[in-house]
């Protein structure tokens, strides 16, 4: 059994897919990478993100110390988002995924096509 910020975890991995899993939060770290983004940059990579969600998970980033949010205090206001130090550290497990998906849809597309014909 795991204790962290007053949950249990039963492995670490449970712990990992809650600070990570959900259908946006891993997408949004990998466009993040590298790169700070404002949050209107950020909402055109995820089109089918609603405002709220994209907020409501940047802030749970933040607070789980993954995403780094900037305020620059002018007119209009301008919040520029990056990965911190421990986000960053998350980049080689995303490109895994990202890799994973390409020979996952790869191998699959014959299985697919082999379905439907006739």
């Amino acid at each position: 059994m795991i204790k962290f910020r007053n949950t249990e975890y039963h492995c670490h991995m449970e712990l990992t897919i809650d600070i990570i899993g959900g259908k946006w939060k891993s997408i949004i770290l990998w466009h993040l990478g590298e790169n700070t983004l404002r949050f209107g940059e950020l909402k055109r990579t995820l089109p089918k993100i609603t405002q709220k969600m994209l907020t409501q998970q940047l802030r749970q980033l933040e607070k789980d110390g993954l995403v780094d949010r900037r305020v620059y205090t002018q007119v209009p206001p301008k919040v520029e988002y990056s990965l911190t130090d421990t986000g960053k550290t998350l980049l080689p497990v995303l490109e895994t995924m990202y890799q994973w998906g390409i020979n996952y849809a790869n191998e699959a597309e014959p299985m697919n096509h082999a379905k439907f014909r006739h």
